[in-house]
């Protein structure tokens, strides 16, 4: 008799779909014998990197964020083309680091709990607002989560604003810029050299996707491409950059790396 295939069985070594044996009933604990020690029922690391910076001022300028597309399951690459980037509003967006599955239900969260004060207020949820919702599911729920977030976006309250979530000490803090992930602690000396004040919109751009591609280059656990959005008064416009990641020279990047060329 042939073997049947059962995708609700796990090969013991792969810990992927399997081949029911011959004879044996369709039960859970048929299914449980079969794979006792799966990869999968171990915590696996992850990796990424996001980014977010204001440019402009007041209700004139915006933010420009970005983000790797690398999923990662320890050393396994399970998406290369990951969006990290959710919108939750018309002008305010999420970037999620951490579980893909705790961030991306929390992004959910956000954006219900959005739709509703803005149906209850008649009018546009400020950043803020998202930002205080966000910090507040992720801090209440903290031992239960893997998550580290940020709330960047423009509302006709106070322009572009990026917010840092502190995930185990609950704080909330307004930055000019601000990176995560485990790609961002190669990136903070570079950032804070290539940051300056009263930046275009344009140069906000290029400060993001130089980083990035810095973090890709340096991080195993980030990749891919960069995936970028510009926010103001006039909407979000995405972006997709597919060569923003230099490759090294020796000991340190490639100086005259254009991402653009």
């Amino acid at each position: 008799m042939a073997a049947i295939f059962d995708a609700r069985y796990l090969d013991p070594l792969t810990g992927g779909p399997g081949v029911r044996p011959n004879g044996a009933e369709d039960t859970t604990e048929t299914r449980v014998k079969q794979a006792p020690d799966t990869p999968w029922k171990e915590e696996q690391l992850t990796g990424t990197t996001i980014m977010a910076v204001s440019y402009g001022e007041g209700l004139e300028g915006g933010v420009v964020i970005g983000a790797d597309s690398r999923t990662s399951t320890g050393t396994y690459v399970a998406n290369r083309a990951t969006d990290k980037l959710d919108q939750v509003a018309d002008r305010i967006f999420v970037q999620r680091s951490g579980s893909s599955a705790d961030t991306e239900a929390v992004a959910d969260m956000v954006r219900y709990y959005l739709k509703i004060n803005e149906v209850e207020v008649g009018q546009e949820p400020a950043v803020a607002t998202a930002a205080n919702l966000l910090k507040d599911i992720i801090y209440n729920n903290k031992d239960r989560l893997c998550a580290g977030m940020m709330v960047a976006g423009w509302d006709p309250y106070k322009g572009g604003s990026v917010f840092h979530i502190s995930v185990y000490a609950g704080s909330l803090v307004k930055e000019k810029w601000a990176i995560g992930g485990s790609g961002s602690s190669y990136i903070y000396g570079l950032c804070d050299n290539e940051y300056k004040e009263g930046m275009t919109a344009e140069e906000a751009r290029a400060f993001v996707i130089k980083g990035l591609g810095a973090a890709m280059a340096r991080d195993g656990s980030s990749g891919g491409c960069v995936r970028l959005c510009t926010i103001n008064k006039t909407g979000a416009h995405r972006e997709f950059v597919p060569n923003a990641q230099p490759l090294p020279t020796g000991a340190g990047l490639k100086k005259d790396f254009d991402p653009f060329a």
